[in-house]
């Protein structure tokens, strides 16, 4: 068969991703965060696009979120706020008591009374600002100790190589390469550090942590809690006190006594020092019980209202000729309309979601978390005839706050474990079945995974050890031989 060239017309169809479309998957998907920090930049990027200007004399309304229903161009009704009245309270109150009450505070003054230091502590109390941070803590105190230039530089170089946990990130014999010292004097700048508040940063391990906070607290190395921590470790953990007994020829309930002590030590220095910023949650959905009927209001506030500017609408309707700048205007016109409807579309998905999740786990929203119901995406999806992938998308980063507390939507898609009598029942009330039979059991004969399976088959749920073992881990729970207490003989 001879190979030849040839040209030929094929009609094919295909779905590509606009960037419309991606930003509206993009403002779908989003956290009410970030939809902010969007919003303001394409504010300031997009002249056509601004902030809808309320009727002069109105109050901004209670809830925005009310007004998800309202069609652009409906009015809306507002409420003029009585300034007058607002005025004549400010010129009722008595600026020479105020200044009296509160000015020494601000200058230095002494005062008098325990009423100004009530109020300066409250003043100082709500002013936010950021966490200690656990290096520049360290920093501080280096700065008070008398050493030489050399010692200094090492133990900053020692303090920058922290972890979180207050340990040392690598090791002194890689500190020492980078400080062009000895391994010595990297591990006496670390002995001075490790005596700071908290005591034991800079350790290289677990171990050496804590023999360093007993060391300070006055036990010497032949105290039988110093050979635990230096040797036994292992065995402790796994609470083998006859066996430890038996190595340090001492009684059982000795050894129960410097587990007590070891507990009472930090294993972790640096955990109570603030290395990142808080985070707040701000719930996107609400979910009001309104007499017997729960109602879902949906978190605009903080939201701008986005309209076309009418400036540049009319602009655009009297221009005529096909220039670059009116091609320019059409263009940001189309895409202050786009995101404006991607929002408003965003706020209805939302919406219908939340309301079909309310049908599906109404007895949660009454009763908690021993009443909620396996449910997938599928279920919601079929509910109000859309795909998974926009459930999905709907529910990703987003909050809603209920009568049980607030949650991640994510939250209420758990998967189904069968019961003995056919019936579903999601895992996470079966993780607080768990965590109540626990809670309840003796400490000094922990309950096994075993026993626990059996307990919850007793109750119509069918579960494997295994999977007990791994909701267990989940909750944050040890194995029944970590859980066990020694009871100390009187």
């Amino acid at each position: 068969m001879a190979l030849e060239q040839r040209l030929s017309l094929k009609q094919t169809l295909q779905l590509r991703m606009t960037p419309q479309l991606r930003q509206a998957i993009k403002i779908l998907q989003v956290s009410r965060a970030e939809l902010e920090t969007i919003v303001g930049d394409e504010l300031c990027q997009n002249p056509t696009l601004e902030e809808a200007d309320l009727a002069p004399g109105a109050e901004q309304p209670e809830s925005r979120t009310a007004d998800i229903e309202v069609s652009e161009g409906e009015p809306v009704e507002t409420k003029t706020s009585d300034t007058d009245t607002d005025s004549s309270d400010i010129r009722e109150v008595d600026w020479d008591a105020y200044m009296d009450r509160y000015s020494s505070d601000f200058h230095g003054s002494i005062g008098t009374g325990s009423d100004r230091d009530d109020n300066k502590q409250a003043f100082l109390e709500n002013n936010a600002g950021a966490g200690d941070n656990l290096v520049t803590t360290m920093l501080d105190q280096l700065a008070l100790i008398m050493m030489n230039d050399e010692e200094r530089r090492v133990g900053e170089i020692v303090i920058q190589n922290l972890d979180e946990s207050g340990y040392l990130a690598c090791s002194p014999e890689e500190i020492a390469t980078l400080a062009q010292t000895s391994v010595e004097t990297v591990n006496d700048a670390r002995e001075i550090i490790q005596e700071f508040e908290p005591p034991g940063v800079a350790s290289v391990d677990l171990r050496e942590c804590l023999l360093v906070q007993l060391r300070l607290i006055g036990y010497e190395s032949d105290d039988y809690v110093v050979q635990i921590v230096d040797s036994h470790l292992a065995d402790l953990e796994s609470r083998r006190y006859d066996k430890l007994a038996k190595t340090l020829g001492t009684t059982a309930d000795e050894v129960v006594e410097c587990h007590r002590i070891i507990q009472r030590l930090e294993p972790k220095p640096g955990r109570n020092f603030d290395d990142g910023e808080t985070r707040y949650i701000v719930p996107d959905v609400y979910i009001h019980l309104v007499g017997t009927e729960f109602k879902v209001v949906l978190n605009d506030e903080g939201l701008p209202r986005l309209r076309v500017s009418p400036y540049y609408e009319q602009m655009a309707g009297k221009s005529r000729g096909a220039t670059e700048a009116q091609g320019y205007l059409h263009e940001k016109m189309r895409s202050a309309r786009w995101i404006i409807r991607s929002i408003h579309q965003r706020q209805q998905t939302l919406r219908k979601v939340t309301e079909s999740i309310v049908r599906f786990q109404e007895s949660f929203l009454r009763d908690g978390v021993s009443q909620l119901k396996p449910m997938v995406l599928k279920d919601v999806a079929n509910d109000i005839g859309m795909h998974e992938s926009t459930v999905s998308r709907a529910t990703a980063n987003k909050y809603v706050h209920t009568s049980q507390g607030i949650f991640e939507l994510k939250y209420f898609f758990t998967s189904a474990i069968r019961g003995t009598d056919g019936t579903d029942v999601s895992s996470e009330s079966v993780k607080r079945k768990i965590q109540q039979i626990i809670s309840t059991e003796d400490p000094r004969k922990p309950l096994s995974d075993q026993y626990i399976a059996e307990s919850l088959s007793r109750q119509n749920i069918d579960i494997a050890r295994r999977t007990v073992a791994k909701y267990r881990e989940l909750l944050g729970i040890l194995p029944s031989s970590k859980r066990k207490r020694y009871l100390t003989g009187t």
